[in-house]
């Protein structure tokens, strides 16, 4: 939805922080999506039609054009192995900016299995429960969300019924800024979340986006560049979703960090876990093993000051000054971040 945006992420882990480390990447583009499917396979999207992909875990990248897309912006990313990946572009629709392309051979090459002209529509984010099952997000259109899916592995795809969406506010809208203003869980779940107008909300399904609830946060957009930009969760119950202002990155109003612990149905800010001047822009779990806790994870951030780190209750910690878009672990644990110019970096487990 807005362009310009950078990096605020979350992830939890259960021992010490691991310093990032930056690794070479053959382009200088602006990347925003990136899917990590284990801890070789990672795929990255942004400006300029831009594709990367690394099968040996960041050691080498190959460059992956899409045809007739050099002057798309790939805001998000999804991979399911080292051949099979979707990416979807944001911007005016009625530009010709709003498509889904689909490789099968690695990004060899890519077919386009979608594209809307509809006036209004501006694709925020792209999620899949399984192979089958995906879902991606628009900004409204005559006063409601668009939501597509599919069900057939991203070969065709269908408008949910604008009717079973409850209304858009007026102001509200998305945050394109890492693909991560939606998040699904399970076979499921699905979240995404809102900014823009008097009160940032999270609208909740757990059929596949059939039927909807949506709740209101105790973060209340000063303006139009305000709200939740990101949202995850560790489990069906326990979620996170932060936010800020992306035109004012010093100066987010309070809260921009809340938590869930009911599915989403409540949120609530703890005041010590706030992140004054800071703007948070994406979140992400960092898979955990053994007793730990959603009260006990750790949770880093990122923006225009820097990378940061919290636990829960306690106060916000400065670790470093990088800046990045969007953020993804493996399930071996291993992180991955990508920002402007082509910028990637790894956090080893």
């Amino acid at each position: 939805m807005f362009l310009g945006l950078l990096l605020g992420f979350l992830l939890t882990a259960s021992g010490g922080v691991n310093r990032w480390e930056e690794v070479p990447a053959p382009t200088s583009a602006s990347l925003r999506g990136l899917s990590a499917v284990d801890e070789k396979i990672i795929w990255a999207s942004g400006s300029e039609g831009t594709v990367i992909r690394t099968l040996d875990g960041g050691a080498t990248w190959a460059l992956r054009t899409v045809a007739g897309a050099e002057k798309l912006d790939f805001r998000g990313i999804r991979a399911f192995d080292g051949e099979t990946a979707f990416v979807m572009s944001s911007g005016n629709a009625e530009d010709g900016m709003a498509r889904i392309y689909r490789t099968t051979d690695g990004g060899v090459n890519w077919t386009l299995v979608f594209e809307t002209r509809a006036r209004g529509v501006f694709l925020d984010a792209i999620a899949f429960w399984d192979r089958e099952h995906g879902i991606v997000l628009s900004d409204p259109v005559e006063g409601r969300f668009v939501l597509v899916t599919t069900e057939d592995g991203g070969k065709t795809w269908n408008q949910v019924a604008k009717e079973l969406i409850p209304p858009a506010l007026p102001g509200e809208g998305a945050f394109a800024a890492s693909n991560s203003c939606m998040a699904v869980q399970g076979k499921r779940n699905i979240w995404f979340a809102t900014g823009g107008a008097s009160v940032a909300r999270v609208f909740r399904s757990n059929d596949r986006g059939q039927t909807w609830s949506v709740s209101e946060t105790s973060v209340h957009p000063s303006n139009g560049s305000t709200g939740i930009f990101s949202m995850a969760f560790r489990d069906a119950l326990n979620g996170v979703a932060v936010g800020g202002d992306y035109a004012h990155p010093a100066s987010a109003p309070m809260p921009n960090v809340v938590f869930t612990s009911d599915g989403g149905k409540t949120w609530k800010s703890e005041e010590r876990s706030n992140a004054p001047g800071l703007y948070l822009s994406a979140v992400a779990y960092r898979p955990v093993t053994g007793s730990a806790t959603p009260e006990t994870a750790v949770i880093f951030g990122a923006g225009s000051t820097g990378t940061n780190s919290l636990v829960p209750g306690s106060r916000w910690l400065h670790e470093n000054d990088d800046n990045f878009n969007a953020v993804a672990f493996s399930r071996s644990g291993t992180g991955w971040a990508v920002g402007p110019k082509g910028r990637v970096a790894r956090k080893k487990r």
